[in-house]
């Protein structure tokens, strides 16, 4: 009897798993249809340039003398279409510059080392090769906050202002948890195409609340499939803690910075008060550093895009 019911309990759990791999095989192929279909979404939207032997990609937009370079956060699968609402408010005026860090937007996923060194080395390069060239204003968002500080500490004449987009600061880094193994699970449910069966996952804050039009949310879809959490990305999180102890290490730049800061929802980990705490400190120790706290999510650019532009003008207006 016990031999019956074993072979019945295995032959339940051959059965579940057969069904298992069958779904996933179903969901995988239709990944892959899909995939094909939004290929005609897929053409880059600006330079792509050579960096170490692979693609990046370099949107520049506008005519002016002062060049802006907005730095994406980690994750944002497609940076030139997430700052376009903002951006397009300022082209008038300045240069804008999109640096897709690899694995992001229409660059390469590349397997290698992202310390804070390599990360700045491609940013550097990428422009030069778009034909762009130092001084810039920078304009990071979370994460990139990062290697725009280690900019101005490292290549000081190159960096006339830091613009903070609700942008990390080394402290951030201290004590988040960052889980890796739930990194790659996403990047494998991505590949496979199980991201495609969650209502409302590609519908980012550029698609709801920016100024994008239909073509570009379609554009921004087909990209959210092919670029999350990719492996670039994770190799980015693995590394993050050693680049903000890097940077802290150097001091805080004195150089024009003015920092938005949000009121922690939308993916920063950090309650408002903690959030708005650590970035008030850090700038308090920039000469002439200014704040604004912006009653939105963390991806600012998306949600305050009119009220950021006129601040932005006004600061780099106040500070030639």
């Amino acid at each position: 009897m016990k031999a019956i019911k074993y072979r019945k309990i295995m032959k339940t759990i051959l059965i579940i798993f057969a069904i298992i791999i069958v779904l996933l095989l179903v969901i995988y192929i239709n990944h892959k249809i899909h995939i094909k279909k939004e290929s005609e979404f897929l053409l880059p939207l600006g330079q792509i340039v050579e960096v170490d032997g692979h693609n990046m990609s370099v949107y520049i937009e506008g005519e002016g003398a002062t060049t802006l370079v907005f730095m994406s956060g980690s994750g944002t699968c497609s940076p030139i279409l997430d700052f376009k609402s903002l951006y397009s408010l300022l082209s008038d005026e300045y240069k804008i510059a999109v640096v897709e860090k690899f694995g992001y937007g229409f660059s390469d996923v590349v397997d290698k080392s992202r310390d804070i060194d390599s990360i700045l080395e491609d940013t550097r390069t990428a422009l030069k090769a778009a034909g762009l060239y130092a001084p810039y204003v920078l304009c990071p968002h979370s994460m990139s906050g990062l290697e725009a500080l280690y900019w101005a500490q490292k290549y000081p004449e190159e960096v006339t202002a830091i613009i903070g987009l609700d942008m990390a600061v080394p402290q951030y880094y201290n004590n988040m948890k960052i889980n890796i193994p739930l990194m790659k699970v996403a990047s494998l449910a991505a590949d496979i195409g199980v991201t495609r069966l969650i209502p409302g996952l590609a519908e980012s804050e550029a698609i709801c609340h920016g100024t994008l039009s239909d073509s570009e949310k379609e554009i921004y879809k087909a990209v959210f499939y092919s670029r999350t959490a990719t492996k670039t990305m994770i190799n980015e999180m693995e590394s993050v803690k050693e680049n903000a102890e890097k940077v802290d290490s150097m001091g805080v730049p004195q150089l024009p910075m003015l920092l938005f800061v949000s009121n922690a929802s939308g993916g920063t980990g950090f309650d408002k008060e903690t959030w708005r705490r650590i970035a008030i400190e850090y700038i308090s120790q920039v000469n002439g550093g200014k704040y604004i706290e912006l009653d939105c999510p963390h991806y600012v650019h998306d949600y305050e895009y009119e009220k950021i532009s006129e601040e932005i003008v006004e600061f780099l207006s106040n500070n030639k």
